[in-house]
Formats: C-alpha cells, sequence, structure tokens
C-alpha cells in the first residue's frame, strides 16, 4: 500500500495554458507547477520574399507620412498668415471703444 501511495503522490499532469499555449506540469498532490514549456514561436512571415514586401511596405509608408508632415510644415506658414489676416480685419471691423457690459447699461 506504500508504494501505491508514492506513485499517487508523484503524480504529475499536463495542462495547456488557455492564454499562450505554453505546457504546465503540475503536482497532483500539491497542486503547485513543477514545469512549463512555453510555446512556439508562430512565425509573423512565411518566408523570406514576404518579410522582405512587408519591409518595403512599411517603409513607403512612413515615407509617405513623413512627406505629408513635411507639406503640413511647408503650408502652416501660409495656414497663419491668413488667420491673422483674417483677425485682423476683423479687429479692423470692430467698432472702436470699449465693448458695452451689461452692467454698464443699468
Amino acid at each position: 500500500m506504500l508504494v501505491g501511495m508514492a506513485k499517487a503522490k508523484d503524480k504529475t499532469f499536463e495542462v495547456a495554458c488557455p492564454d499562450c499555449g505554453a505546457m504546465l506540469k503540475i503536482d497532483a498532490a500539491t497542486g503547485v507547477l513543477v514545469s512549463h514549456t512555453s510555446a512556439p514561436r508562430k512565425r509573423m512571415f512565411e518566408d523570406l520574399e514576404t518579410a522582405a514586401k512587408a519591409m518595403r511596405e512599411h517603409g513607403e509608408r512612413t515615407e509617405s507620412i513623413f512627406r505629408q508632415s513635411v507639406d503640413a510644415e511647408k503650408n502652416k506658414q501660409d495656414l497663419l498668415e491668413k488667420r491673422f489676416a483674417e483677425a485682423l480685419r476683423k479687429a479692423k471691423d470692430a467698432p472702436e471703444g470699449k465693448p458695452l457690459r451689461e452692467i454698464d447699461l443699468d
């Protein structure tokens, strides 16, 4: 009977982690994690050609974003000048003197 209990205490079972797919070996008697085997990493790309194509596309996208930001920066000065001219025109069209407040009308 002592041999049967020793075997029961030595039992471990393996469980796959539902989150990452790693294999966990757990001691049946104590419920303590005995070992951990990481899940095999999935390849992002099937072959080198696909990876190279993705890198080229990424480079083209970043270049496009950079060009857009450079164009926006070039046009920024014109936009600010237009806004300033509009604000100046509104200031000239506004009546001179202090603005009336409700408290001044009493």
